[in-house]
């Protein structure tokens, strides 16, 4: 009953409540099964896909599709989906263990593989009705079908809920017809079925449907997208001219289609995140090898400073993605497996299990999406001449990594939605920060204490660190709140400001909570490259929250409101003892150097 012993934070809640690092789980923590599960997904990756990049950067769509059906074969595309609807009904870990490792050989495969995993088969296993679960979920589980998901429009981006695709009820009351044009629908060339959003005459909101690929029915594809990244991710417009769709295929309620998108969504933002980890680690692995082996002035460049930056850098990006990915996954987990303890089916479990940590998972997408985006830029830099040429593999990497900044929304409508979600929750009493800011306030007011701590302890300094940059959110957030009320999402950069300083205190706080966890089971010795990766990521962090503390401040309070928070951000981003970076991210190169790897 592990489950029950620790206590498990409700989504938002790291910001106002201490985590334990026994309460975290780890990629230490994975399961003798899990592991066995990964290897098999490496090696197929090795076998499928990376063996094949060349194909892939070529536009070789019938490649994906064929190696899509391999993979459903092996049963990857079932992870996630319950064992009576032909799935292996793993965990939420496991579904994001697999989802990284299949995902690192090229964009292409990565994004056929999370488009029909995610919103292809997941709006039907969470909403669909038994009837439409037991005919189409085992055909996506094994492969047999393929899947699509169509939202977007020419005129609805962003705005997910403007979409202009209109269904129209027959006569009869039998069928529904579809009129409208979707853009950029991934697996559109191979789809066997769509999820497809349409509005109902004059609803506010869009309703899915579950709609057969038939091109007798009306259903037309533009040409294939010629695009800078995912070559060979089949990418195509899909028309509707009056397309019959039966209305038992509605999905869920009419007018629940903006509710299916915005949830399916939150678990797409965080698979998205794992889909970028092991990328990470390959290109940080691809660079060491180069600059271990590339010499310039008789010395290998891994031996330069400029280059050990960018190694340690890299690395700790990585880790901390590592560290913050699976601590919101276990907690995913842990909810669903509680609400299905108190009687939940697995829909609504899993359903609200996800939506609970909504807040973590737009944090997950925007942190790990622009780390795996600098890591392929630094990588290209560290082969220098050689990382602009087609013949390395450092040019896709990069350009591969640029649409996970778009994909599943945006990172500017993830970072607003961040802060957003946060306010809401607050205002609803699941997270209370109220108090806590309050506290920050008369805090401001009264004499900072000079006694001299003790930071003996591994980490006691860093855990202070993060507690006063919680103040220091907790200060920004809740001045802007107070100032704009619910005007706050009109003043968009502010609510910019505020997310980055939230990424981060939840990035370095998961990569401190899983070092400490590691240094208390082996030593702290044995882990000395993990403590400085955990020191760089917070040293960073702190520049960050400064930095985006003062933009904050300075867009909404003047004179001495405005001093006074400015002393205070001063005060809540100062070190007593500041970490040599040099020093850290040196240790952490050399480290990586030595194993010729990413290597922790």
């Amino acid at each position: 009953m592990e489950v029950v012993e620790k206590e498990i934070l409700r989504g938002g809640q790291f910001l106002v409540k201490e985590t334990k690092c026994e309460d975290v789980f780890t990629p230490e923590d994975f399961s003798e099964e899990q592991m066995m599960m990964r290897d098999a997904v490496k090696e197929f990756n090795d076998r499928e896909i990376i063996a094949h990049r060349e194909r892939f950067e070529n536009k070789d769509y019938a490649l994906t599709e064929e190696c899509m059906r391999k993979a459903g074969e092996l049963g990857f595309l079932g992870v996630a989906v319950p064992e009576e609807y032909g799935g292996l009904d793993m965990g939420f870990v496991s579904t994001m263990l697999v989802c990284e490792y299949i995902s690192s050989g090229t964009g292409s495969f990565s994004t056929a593989f999370g488009a029909h995993t995610g919103i292809g088969t997941m709006p039907i296993t969470l909403y669909g009705t038994e009837q439409q679960k037991k005919k189409y979920v085992p055909k996506l589980a094994t492969g047999e079908w393929f899947g699509a998901y169509c939202l977007t429009e020419p005129g609805a981006g962003s705005d997910a809920n403007s979409g202009k695709t209109t269904a129209t009820l027959s006569e009869d009351g039998k069928t529904y017809k579809i009129n409208g044009q979707k853009m950029w629908i991934s697996n559109a060339g191979f789809a066997n079925l769509f999820i497809v959003f349409a509005r109902i005459e004059d609803d506010k909101n869009i309703t899915g449907f579950i709609v057969e690929n038939d091109p007798n029915n009306g259903i037309v594809l533009g040409e294939e997208e010629d695009k800078l990244g995912i070559h060979a991710s089949s990418t195509r417009q899909v028309f509707f001219n009056d397309c019959e769709v039966p209305v038992e295929n509605m999905l869920s309620e009419r007018g629940n289609g903006f509710k299916i998108a915005m949830n399916a969504l939150n678990v797409g933002r965080i698979k998205l995140a794992a889909a970028c980890l092991d990328s990470q680690r390959r290109i940080t692995t691809t660079a060491v090898q180069y600059a271990t082996e590339r010499k310039q002035f008789n010395t290998p460049i891994a031996n330069f400073g400029a280059i050990k930056a960018k190694l340690a850098e890299m690395a700790t990006n990585t880790y901390a993605g590592e560290s913050a990915a699976y601590r919101a996954a276990k907690n995913i987990e842990d909810r669903i497996a509680i609400r299905q303890a108190s009687g939940n089916s697995h829909q609504e479990a899993e359903l609200k299990g996800v939506e609970e940590y909504a807040i973590e998972c737009s944090i997950l997408k925007v942190a790990v999406s622009e780390d795996v985006q600098n890591c392929a830029d630094e990588g290209i830099q560290i082969f220098g001449g050689m990382g602009f040429s087609k013949e390395t593999p450092m040019e896709a990497a990069w350009r591969d990594a640029r649409i996970a900044r778009i994909y599943e929304g945006t990172n500017e409508i993830n970072r607003m939605l961040s802060v957003g979600m946060l306010v809401k929750k607050a205002m609803k009493g699941h997270v209370d920060l109220l108090n806590p800011a309050m506290k920050v306030q008369e805090e401001l007011m009264g004499i900072p204490s000079f006694d001299t701590p003790d930071y003996s302890e591994l980490f006691s300094e860093e855990k202070e660190m993060i507690a006063k940059l919680k103040k220091a959110f907790l200060m920004v957030a809740g001045a802007g709140v107070q100032k704009f009320g619910p005007k706050l999402e009109e003043h968009q950069q502010l609510l910019m400001a505020a997310s980055d300083m939230l990424i981060e205190i939840y990035m370095a706080e998961s990569t401190i909570l899983r070092t400490e966890k590691m240094a208390k089971s082996q030593g702290e010795d044995a882990v000395k490259e993990q403590i400085a990766m955990a020191r760089l990521y917070l040293y960073n962090a702190v520049d960050i929250v400064n930095q985006k503390g003062k933009e904050g401040i300075v867009s909404f309070a003047t004179g001495d409101e405005q001093r006074m928070m400015l002393m205070g951000l001063k005060r809540f981003t100062k070190y007593a003892n500041m970490p040599n970076v040099v020093a850290l991210r040196t240790l952490i190169a050399d480290k990586v150097a030595s194993e010729n790897e990413y290597c922790f």
